[in-house]
């Protein structure tokens, strides 16, 4: 048990008084869950592909060890340095994901993926969490004479990045981006018939989207109309559900695992369902509502609106991803291959939500002192 007294001055000790340790732990245990379902779900994906038994689950562990050390480390940041941060971040994913366009791996049609130091990893998703904090930055910054607004400039970033995810093509990314734009941008203020043009626009691109791209189309088709297309995955993670019942099957004794190609990364909350039954789906469902409404709360005790406007962009981000991923599993939005944070496996998306919820607990630190634009 770690034990801190409060009046312990050290960069540690105000850490530990300020920092909100109910979010942190209950990250920690999503990262458990996640641990012990990808022990479960990946031995049999691994074999299928012809890898050692535990291949995806040494590596999964090689990762949440060091993200969580970097969620961590990240929550010591004042304000100021996660808007840096951040900042370093964005511009960094932006040019990796221009060079994805020329250099990244293609799979299964779509050019998502480039090797850096021998080490795979998608750029776009640090791009999301940053790209949070700089909108925020840029709607919240004092008002400069002879300056474009920061409206202006988030608004042309937003175009920059739905550009380049749409270019990849990655349009359920691209949807859950405009989504925590156009609501940090409610938050900061936006006028009501600029927020109509932002939906009225959104629209239209969904529409565009859906007739230009026939893997989308494809997709919403099979939502909406079972019996036009393969449903097999959805259909085999419902089974999967209703085999589990309240208790599940126990552990290592489901067999969806066995069949579903995505039991490991973005059906594991299928495996979860099958093999530990309702009530651990539930535990996890309400451990994603806690870390949502813990930082909401967190976020409408500070006054700084910067911190407010950043902070609201994370949790929303983390509380969709969230959302669609298990929608998906249940079959209440059509299929988006999108992890569940912290327990899905995943290198790139673990690493960006540790970066995320970093920020995010270093953004609700209490006590702090405002800080002031350079």
């Amino acid at each position: 048990m770690i034990s801190v007294l409060r009046t312990d001055n050290s960069v540690l000790g105000r850490w530990w008084w300020t920092v909100d340790r109910w979010s942190m732990a209950a990250l920690m245990l999503l990262s458990a869950f996640g641990a012990i379902l990808v022990m479960a779900a990946s031995p049999s994906v691994a074999e299928r592909m012809q890898f050692d038994s535990f291949h995806f689950v040494h590596r999964h562990l090689a990762t949440l060890g060091p993200a969580l050390m970097l969620m961590l480390g990240v929550s010591l940041l004042s304000p100021v340095g996660v808007r840096r941060l951040a900042l370093l971040l964005f511009v960094f994913g932006l040019l990796l994901m221009v060079l994805v366009l020329v250099f990244g791996t293609d799979i299964n049609g779509a050019r998502r993926w480039i090797s850096l130091a021998g080490l795979s990893m998608q750029p776009s998703e640090l791009v999301k969490p940053s790209f949070a904090v700089v909108t925020a930055w840029l709607l919240t910054r004092p008002k400069k004479q002879g300056c474009l607004h920061g409206r202006v400039f988030s608004i042309a970033l937003l175009i920059f990045v739905l550009a380049l995810l749409v270019s990849q093509p990655d349009f359920g990314m691209a949807l859950v981006v405009g989504a925590v734009w156009l609501s940090q941008h409610f938050i900061a203020g936006m006028p009501p018939y600029a927020l109509v043009i932002a939906a009225v626009v959104g629209v239209v691109g969904l529409v565009t989207g859906y007739f230009s791209l026939s893997h989308v189309q494809s997709r919403i088709d099979r939502f909406l109309y079972p019996d036009t297309g393969d449903r097999y995955q959805v259909d085999t993670a419902l089974n999967a559900f209703a085999n589990g019942g309240l208790l599940g099957r126990g552990p290592g004794e489901g067999v969806v695992k066995d069949t579903l190609p995505d039991a490991h990364a973005d059906f594991i909350f299928a495996v979860a369902g099958e093999e530990f039954g309702l009530l651990c789906c539930l535990a996890i469902v309400g451990l994603f509502g806690f870390v949502v409404l813990r930082g909401i709360i967190r976020l409408l005790e500070n006054e700084d609106f910067f911190v407010l406007v950043s902070g609201a962009g994370l949790v929303i981000l983390f509380g969709v991803q969230a959302f669609v991923n298990l929608a998906v599993a249940l079959d209440l939005l059509p299929t988006k291959g999108m992890t569940l944070p912290f327990v899905s496996y995943g290198g790139s998306s673990m690493v960006a939500l540790s970066l995320g919820m970093g920020m995010l607990l270093a953004l609700t630190r209490r006590h702090r002192q405002k800080w002031q634009e350079p």
